[in-house]
């Protein structure tokens, strides 16, 4: 038996790395309780069959704005148990940027057996409401990066949504919650939507200070790892670091690079000098963008990670042959060059990977080096890697 394997499941540090997906929702929310009782106070009629309330979250790259929301939802359903019913639909609109296919996921999350295609807009409201009126549920609508919806296919879409109940007998279908990075959102909006709003309505979140960082990187690393793993010391540095952005994600990623570092070095401590914060880039695109790529965009990507979380930079032919590597281990028959470049320019176009032409090194003709600026590699691959296994 080849006795490299003996390293699976042999870690002396992570026991656990779901904690270090930066869309893991955790018991506790650092840094926020002043946010969550915003919320619930725009939210304080929910409990009224009649009502549906609405909020705008902005707020930079990393500061909880998305997890803000899971945490919110989880509570208030938990809340209003056999009072009233809520159902939680999250969509990233950067995964699902028309108003089409916004609505197709509402319907879908709702009930997964719904058709794929076929329906009009009008239809596909009207289906949604008689899903929630059969089940006597109301929806909590979060529209996770909005602003990539509205400028790809304007406003009427939430206009809509807003007015759902307008012209009916009937009252308190859906609350929406609209999420961002752009805090001027409300300049793409048209009147009559603000209006809507209400300018009560609206919440921004500041990004994380130095102590706050301290403490996601801690509750992380007691979910994650071996207790006295990690160290004050450790932690203490990854939160520096970290604070001069406030993006959580970053300090997350730093933890976790130190982690597999670590671990790869076969020691039973993460050490100060584990920490290489050169090569870790603050993200601007959300990890659960990736869920709704196709299977082999998926695999092509995780390919890309996996080298781009030791090495800033890797050629198109090193991605192909990881590429294979990656369609052999979940089981998947590669697809042909010109489908893999046609994925590749693809996820660039998404802002997902950056490319650059370059000589070759070797022969001739020229060569294409990517990178990725807009997303972390260690975060992602994480993420990659549990869709993929999942399916």
């Amino acid at each position: 038996m080849a006795g490299y394997l003996d390293r699976i499941g042999a870690g002396k540090i992570l026991v656990d790395r779901s904690p270090l997906s930066y869309d893991w929702t955790p018991n506790t929310l650092v840094g926020r309780d002043d946010s969550l009782s915003e919320l619930a106070s725009i939210f304080s009629q929910i409990e009224n069959p009649d009502t549906s309330c609405k909020a705008v979250i902005t707020g930079p790259v990393g500061s909880g704005k998305t997890v803000l929301t899971q945490v919110f939802a989880n509570d208030l359903r938990k809340h209003l148990e056999g009072r009233r019913k809520i159902v939680h639909v999250h969509v990233n609109c950067r995964n699902h940027p028309s108003g089409p296919q916004v609505l197709q996921q509402i319907a879908v999350s709702l009930d997964e057996r719904h058709p794929e295609r076929g329906f009009s807009a009008g239809e596909m409201i009207q289906s949604i409401k008689r899903y929630l009126r059969t089940h006597n549920a109301h929806m909590l609508l979060v529209l996770d990066e909005v602003d990539v919806m509205i400028r790809r296919d304007s406003t009427d879409l939430i206009y809509r949504l807003l007015r759902i109940d307008e012209g009916q007998n009937e009252r308190g279908t859906m609350s929406i919650i609209l999420v961002s990075q752009d805090a001027s959102l409300l300049r793409l909006f048209e009147p009559a939507i603000i209006s809507r709003l209400g300018a009560s309505s609206r919440m921004n979140l500041h990004p994380y200070n130095r102590d706050e960082l301290l403490q996601i990187a801690r509750q992380r690393a007691e979910a994650s790892c071996i207790k006295g793993s990690i160290g004050e010391d450790v932690l203490g540095k990854i939160a520096r670091y970290a604070a001069e952005s406030g993006d959580a994600r970053l300090a997350i990623e730093l933890l976790e690079a130190a982690i597999i570092r670590a671990e790869r070095e076969g020691k039973g401590q993460v050490e100060t000098g584990d920490i290489h914060p050169s090569k870790m880039r603050s993200a601007s695109v959300e990890p659960n963008q990736v869920d709704d790529l196709s299977e082999h965009k998926k695999l092509i990507l995780l390919a890309i990670c996996r080298r781009l979380k030791k090495e800033d930079v890797i050629s198109s032919g090193d991605a192909l042959k990881l590429y294979h590597v990656v369609c052999e281990e979940f089981g998947f028959e590669p697809r042909g060059y010109t489908t893999f470049w046609k994925h590749v320019k693809s996820l660039e176009q998404s802002g997902m990977i950056d490319s650059q032409t370059a000589s070759a090194t070797k022969g001739r003709g020229r060569t294409q080096h990517i990178t990725m600026s807009n997303m972390s590699p260690g975060v992602l691959e994480t993420r990659l890697s549990s869709v993929l296994s999942s399916n």
